[in-house]
């Protein structure tokens, strides 16, 4: 079977090579493309004739962070698949990675196992969902019917909620948006938590990414 064709991008040039190490003891995987951040990963993807399946992501890095490089990969190499792979571990940062395209989300103290389960479930379903930062943060119902079911009972001013609150507003902002009281946007929090089933604002942005909602 072909190996995985995996790149790495993170300015820490140590771990980077361990990382490097450890993915190519399994010989389901190969390590394609080295970058030491984005703009230099994407440089070298532009003159490589090996581009990778998946790319392993660091968020915060200089020139290009990692936000910025997997959205113009969303834009422009729709087929490359990005697995965040980092310390940051706040809701802001796996936002912002979920919004620009990222299929996965892990923090850099994971286990190998768990790494390999994530670069093979991407590769071959599209998306992971079961590490740890998911596993704590929200419980999200993904069958189809389901999710359709869950829509259809949505208000009007509950999916208005949903898209802002998928934007980098705060609650108070999103209720002077709305033109509602603060008291009236922790309503409708807790309605969308309980409805979608979910435990935070990142459930919220799973749920709309996976379902495609207009956000």
């Amino acid at each position: 079977m072909k190996p995985i064709n995996i790149a790495l991008v993170d300015d820490h040039k140590i771990f980077s090579k361990a990382l490097e190490n450890m993915i190519v003891s399994n010989k389901s995987f190969r390590v394609s493309l080295i970058g030491d951040n984005g703009e230099d990963f994407i440089e070298k993807l532009k003159n490589t004739n090996s581009p990778p399946e998946i790319v392993l992501m660091d968020v915060r890095m200089p020139l290009k962070d990692g936000i910025e490089t997997t959205q113009y990969l969303t834009d422009n190499y729709p087929d490359i698949k990005v697995i965040a792979l980092t310390m940051e571990d706040n809701e802001e940062s796996i936002i912002k990675m979920l919004k620009a395209g990222a299929k996965g989300y892990l923090l850099k103290d994971i286990n190998p196992e768990v790494l390999f389960d994530a670069l093979e479930t991407v590769h071959k379903k599209g998306i992971f969902y079961t590490d740890n930062i998911t596993q704590n943060l929200l419980k999200i119902k993904t069958e189809e019917k389901i999710s359709n079911e869950l829509i259809a009972t949505l208000k009007t001013t509950e999916k208005e909620f949903i898209k802002l609150a998928c934007s980098e507003m705060t609650y108070k902002e999103i209720a002077e948006k709305m033109f509602l009281s603060p008291k009236t946007i922790d309503g409708y929090r807790d309605s969308v938590f309980t409805k979608l089933d979910v435990k935070s604002r990142v459930g919220i942005v799973l749920f709309a990414v996976k379902n495609r909602l207009n956000v």
